[in-house]
């Protein structure tokens, strides 16, 4: 995983466990036949490629909202 990735994804999802978790399931979908979202030049791993992706805003997420009753 490429730090410069991590880095700045980090300034987009703060909460690491959340980042984690996207990242996980990205790179699980990714390995499984998923087609990225995004187009590269060079070859990545699945999760640098799942971070890329939120990075450029492809994948997004809400976090959870304890008070919420939905």
């Amino acid at each position: 995983m490429r730090d410069e990735y991590l880095q700045e994804a980090q300034t987009i999802v703060e909460d690491p466990n959340a980042l984690i978790n996207l990242v996980s399931r990205r790179s699980k979908q990714l390995k499984h036949g998923s087609k990225p979202l995004i187009e590269s030049l060079e070859k990545l791993e699945p999760e640098d490629v799942a971070l890329r992706e939120i990075i450029e805003g492809k994948i997004t997420y809400q976090p959870w909202d304890e008070d919420s009753e939905d």
